[in-house]
């Protein structure tokens, strides 16, 4: 191996993925096959974290993976990362490695497929491809190749599940992500969703499985009804966060609606409302802010890609 080198993180996904006779689909190939004949085998360095389908990951097997981004980022020799990774939690596990990373000395690229690596239309290849390009781009930053394009990892959501180009981003925003240290394993935030008339019960639910922050999905703007605006008091009174989201893909979410279940209506209850982050996301970006101490002022600002009035907690957990 140079001694210069690419570490490629393997973790399964569509992109590691075989179809069996019955026409199911299940990641079977390593970072090392994956990898054959698209860059010198001296040159990367593979390292199989995991190999499972990403709609299964749990916040531990995502920081596992970031973990792993981590320890090549910290090696001088290392000049560049790529993940390979499943499309159904690509932007959680990106954005989470965005958050505490932080600003990596070298590209970190996260990359994956739509199409199985048995597929006639497999997309796999050519985003690896475009991905190892990136890498050796020498642009730091978490950033995500797919369907030909290099993408950052703030607002961004998978928008298609038929498509090559299946990523975009909820609204251009410059908004760059906190830097949070701390293991989410053990954190839990609950993704509530909020149809039409929605009542209270999984807010309770999740407040009586013992939730330490709640993600609404909401509808439109972050709108919803009376009876959850009041379950979201009781949540905040208890010390718990509530980030209102929305079930739209795209948009800047503002809450400017009352009528005792609007927007505004949620955010004189205590929640925070997220301008960009869709649901996964901000899942992720609460998760992070509650293991590394943050207070409110801190998941706020985070929250809003702003920087806090203040330090709300000890700055080797949160740079800002």
């Amino acid at each position: 191996m140079s001694a210069q080198h690419l570490v490629v993180i393997a973790t399964g996904g569509t992109i590691a993925s075989r179809r069996s006779p019955d026409g199911s689909s299940a990641p079977v190939l390593g970072g090392g096959a994956l990898l054959h004949g698209l860059a010198p085998d001296d040159d990367v360095r593979v390292v199989d974290a995991l190999a499972a389908d990403s709609a299964t990951f749990t916040l531990a097997d995502m920081q596992h993976i970031v973990d792993a981004v981590a320890v090549a980022v910290a090696d001088d020799a290392v000049r560049g990362v790529l993940v390979l990774h499943g499309t159904d939690s690509l932007e959680e596990t990106s954005l989470l490695a965005a958050i505490q990373v932080g600003d990596p000395r070298v590209p970190v690229v996260f990359t994956g497929a739509q199409f199985t690596a048995d597929d006639p239309a497999s997309d796999g290849p050519d985003n690896i491809r475009v991905a190892l390009a990136a890498t050796r781009a020498a642009v730091p930053g978490v950033w995500v190749a797919f369907g030909g394009r290099i993408l950052s990892t703030w607002g961004l959501s998978k928008l298609t599940t038929d498509r090559a180009d299946a990523f975009g981003h909820a609204r251009r925003d410059a908004a760059t992500p906190p830097h949070a240290t701390g293991d989410v394993s053990a954190v839990r935030v609950d993704v509530v969703a909020l149809p039409p008339g929605a009542d209270d019960i999984h807010v309770r639910a999740s407040l009586a499985a013992g939730a330490d922050g709640i993600v609404l999905e909401a509808l439109g703007s972050g709108n919803t009804t009376p009876t959850v605006v009041a379950a979201v008091r009781d949540a905040v009174a208890d010390g718990i966060p509530v980030i209102v989201s929305s079930r739209v893909p795209r948009g800047l979410l503002v809450p400017s609606y009352g009528g005792g279940g609007g927007g505004a209506d949620l955010a004189a209850a205590g929640a925070l409302h997220s301008p960009t982050l869709r649901p996964g996301q901000a899942r992720i970006l609460l998760a992070a802010m509650l293991a590394a101490g943050a207070d409110r002022d801190a998941i706020a600002a985070a929250v809003e890609g702003r920087a806090p009035d203040r330090m709300s907690v000890p700055r080797r957990s949160l740079l800002w």
